[in-house]
């Protein structure tokens, strides 16, 4: 991808913000993306059809949205401030008309928004602070666990949640409904404005089913909050303190030795079903 093409769409961008006296707000993470590259690996990523229901979040004016609509049969947004819904519907029109046949906006905070009850797949460039809240009211909260999520966020974040041998409550988190892959580092001048870290793609395929039932997922986050509070001590110092707590990790042949991030998923899953 030439120089010149991603100069095209950046410059499509700032006329538009500067046409309509846009001034973005970063404390909303509101950083537009402005790479063909990366918005064709997003795009790429999520294996969009024409049958698909995609759930974007922090649309912003629809740089992102554009893409999806012209694949996917509906798009779903939600956005936060209420200054970009009439932009977003600009932005659309401006290309093809038809597309704004494809894309719903609700104005509000996606944490608090009801997802679909119907197979979707969530595609979304999201401020970076509520990526831990975003999984968590997917996965936790939802009636209905997307088919998969394919999402930029911070650099450090998508590393972490794919580094099964230092494993952090992310880890475990996307671990029990889906299986992650790092796509690709994206630069901050990819961005509009640049934010201050790098970022990166992200995809989630996600299991139909999660690995462990309700009840024992909510014991999992109990004892991790538990674990992971002091991180780098031993379980026998943490989980170990809990009443019959070391009987308990021999009997899920669990050394308590080990530390928190040391555990795989099954093995949070067989220590979880002990401990209920």
């Amino acid at each position: 991808m030439t120089r010149q093409v991603q100069d095209t769409l950046r410059d499509e961008i700032t006329r538009f913000l500067k046409h309509h006296g846009l001034r973005l707000n970063t404390d909303l993470g509101q950083h537009f993306l402005v790479d063909e590259r990366a918005l064709s690996f997003i795009v790429e990523a999520a294996n969009i059809t024409e049958e698909d229901r995609i759930v974007e979040i922090g649309p912003g004016i629809g740089i992102l949205t554009r893409e999806l609509a012209k694949r996917a049969k509906k798009v779903s947004t939600v956005e936060l401030d209420d200054r970009l819904i009439p932009l977003l519907k600009d932005f659309l029109s401006g290309e093809d008309k038809s597309l704004l046949t494809k894309v719903t906006v609700t104005r509000g905070n996606a944490l608090h928004v009801p997802l679909p009850d119907e197979p979707y797949k969530v595609v979304a460039n999201i401020p970076y602070h509520i990526t831990s809240p975003l999984l968590r009211h997917v996965f936790l909260e939802s009636k209905v666990i997307p088919t998969s999520m394919t999402l930029l966020i911070q650099k450090e974040v998508a590393e972490n949640i794919c580094n099964i041998r230092n494993a952090g409550i992310l880890t475990i988190l996307v671990g029990l409904f889906g299986t992650p892959r790092y796509v690709l580092t994206v630069d901050s001048d990819a961005f509009l404005p640049p934010p201050k870290v790098d970022s990166a793609v992200l995809h989630i395929d996600c299991f139909e089913r999660p690995l462990a039932e309700p009840n024992v997922i909510e014991k999992i986050f109990s004892l991790t909050k538990i674990g992971f509070g002091q991180k780098r001590k031993m379980l026998r110092n943490t989980l170990g303190k809990l009443p019959d707590g070391m009987a308990l990790l021999q009997k899920a042949d669990i050394d308590p030795e080990r530390r928190p991030q040391t555990l795989s998923v099954q093995e949070w899953i067989t220590v979880a079903r002990i401990f209920q």
